[in-house]
């Protein structure tokens, strides 16, 4: 089988896994804010539940993802397994190291931790938010477990079981929840976080042992993957913190347009990421360690290719998911927001929020890909420059934007342009490092995507304002009416042009559909 078509397996399993993940974590929320409410109770957990949160971005999605797996996946590529087992093992003894001493002075300083995440917090909220993070903080040893194994099995291009996992980790909140909560209260969410770290870590561990596992007892610091792999660490850490500084700027220029402002911002923010998370996500992933064999053995032509396939398969899902979201951005907003306190007006000012979103969706989206090319380079130095470039020009364009009096969706539209302009430079510094990168088919295919997507876009939009003359949207069954039959009517002609085109990537995805209704007929 072709790289090519493994990629596209591998990323349709990371779609769906990953989908299933995103809803069960609404349904998660949705069980949590029904069994307590939007009280102080909700609030201590969610702050709670920071920390591992935000610990998990940082070991299992950002440094890990960043520094570790192009160097394990390096050696393997070399047939150097031994040694790539030597740094592996290095790895998971110093983190087991590190949390065995930090875990007890997390529960000591749980207090203090709090008051980062939640410096308002006083009294009966701040006693069980420090008794919830109590709780929870022994599954970050196993959390930061669960990174590395990903890691591991993704290089053995074995994406089935870190899925699972995820679907897994959720599940385990919801039932734990569930069944503990009438007689711990709110802590039985605490105990299930426990638990789904656990169960993703026992869904992949046997896995690892049929790969071979060759795990020692070993502390090598001084091996030359691991000392690699700490330099690539430090900027991968400064590149997340960017991005994590860019989210804070936005909130608090926010702050200053008036009341209601943060939640719009939010809300959008949240279902542009919604096919960011889930679509260009399972792509970058896919592609990420084909990129990294590629690169180690030197095959740089068949590196530029995987990379350009993964940027082409984003386009051709994200373009008309963005054209989507935007000609219909207020019949969605109206139907998964509007009631109570969300007003007609709420809705339009989420909706342009969200169109601003969308402008530049599919350079973020293509960001996932291009950034990880060049850790598979073992390069983290060049994404992190970018990045905090990024900051700036983002304080710039919301300033600008403000002043224009674009209110929220300037601070939006200032995220687009960031993102296009991130993506811009990343591509023309990888040029500049290895050589064209099969720039002409990248954009012969954005150019084709992009026109399909536009009359798909009428189509959807043109069939939406129809259905407002002869079907009643003052309901939700009305408004999921609109939404649902727009969304198939602009599906299908989005398809019928494509096929006009006769793209490589979107043979391939149909290819790998006709094979899976195959063996499910």
């Amino acid at each position: 089988m072709s790289s090519g078509k493994k990629v596209a397996q591998a990323a349709g399993l990371l779609m769906v896994a990953m989908m299933i993940s995103r809803v069960l974590g609404f349904v998660r929320e949705a069980v949590l804010t029904n069994s307590f409410g939007t009280t102080w109770k909700t609030d201590a957990f969610l702050a709670a539940f920071t920390v591992p949160d935000l610990l998990y971005d940082l070991l299992v999605g950002g440094v890990l993802a960043s520094a570790f797996m192009p160097v394990f996946a390096s050696y393997l590529a070399k047939d150097d397994e031994k040694e790539a087992w030597e740094i592996a093992s290095t790895m998971i003894n110093l983190i087991t190291l590190i949390m065995i001493i930090t875990i007890p002075l997390g529960m000591v300083f749980a207090a203090p931790l709090t008051k980062l995440v939640a410096y308002k917090f006083s009294g009966e909220t701040l006693a069980l938010t420090v008794k919830l993070t109590r709780i929870m903080f022994p599954a970050f040893l196993i959390l930061a477990l669960n990174g590395l194994i990903m890691g591991i099995l993704q290089s053995y291009k074995h994406f089935a079981a870190p899925a699972y996992g995820s679907i897994a980790y959720n599940l385990s909140i919801i039932v734990f929840g569930l069944l503990l909560s009438g007689r711990y209260g709110i802590t039985g969410f605490a105990i299930g976080v426990v638990v789904g770290h656990l169960a993703n870590f026992i869904i992949q561990l046997p896995v690892l042992y049929k790969k071979g596992l060759r795990y020692k007892f070993t502390l090598n610091l001084r091996h030359p993957g691991v000392k690699k792999m700490m330099l690539l660490m430090v900027p991968a850490m400064v590149g997340l913190a960017a991005s994590r500084v860019n989210g804070i700027v936005n909130q608090n220029f926010a702050s200053a347009i008036g009341e209601g402002s943060i939640a719009a911002l939010r809300l959008a923010y949240r279902l542009m990421w919604l096919p960011l998370g889930v679509f260009a996500g399972s792509i970058a992933i896919a592609v990420f360690p084909t990129m990294t064999t590629h690169a180690a053995r030197d095959e740089m032509t068949e590196f530029k290719q995987t990379m350009s396939l993964g940027i082409r398969a984003i386009f051709l899902i994200i373009i008309p998911a963005s054209v989507g979201l935007a000609v219909l951005s207020i019949p969605i907003v109206r139907l998964l927001f509007e009631h109570g306190e969300f007003t007609s007006e709420s809705t339009r000012i989420t909706a342009y929020a969200l169109v601003a979103y969308c402008v530049g969706l599919f350079a973020h989206s293509a960001v996932w890909v291009v950034t990880r090319a060049y850790y598979s380079l073992q390069d983290t130095l060049r994404p992190v420059i970018v990045a905090v470039s990024t900051i700036f020009l983002n304080i710039f364009l919301n300033k600008l934007f403000l002043e224009m009096g674009l209110k929220e969706k300037g601070l939006a539209l200032a995220f687009s342009v960031t993102g296009i302009y991130n993506l811009a430079i990343l591509l023309y510094l990888l040029r500049k490092k290895i050589g064209g990168l099969d720039v002409k088919r990248i954009v012969r295919s954005f150019f084709l995507i992009t026109i399909s997507s536009t009359i798909m876009g009428v189509a959807a939009y043109s069939f939406s304002r129809y259905l407002e003359t002869i079907i009643d949207i003052t309901g939700k069954t009305g408004q999921l009416l609109q939404v649902g039959l727009s969304i198939i009517v602009g599906l299908l002609v989005f398809i019928a042009s494509m096929f006009m085109w006769k793209l490589e990537e979107t043979e391939m995805v149909m290819g790998i559909i006709r094979r899976k209704l195959k063996r499910t007929a």
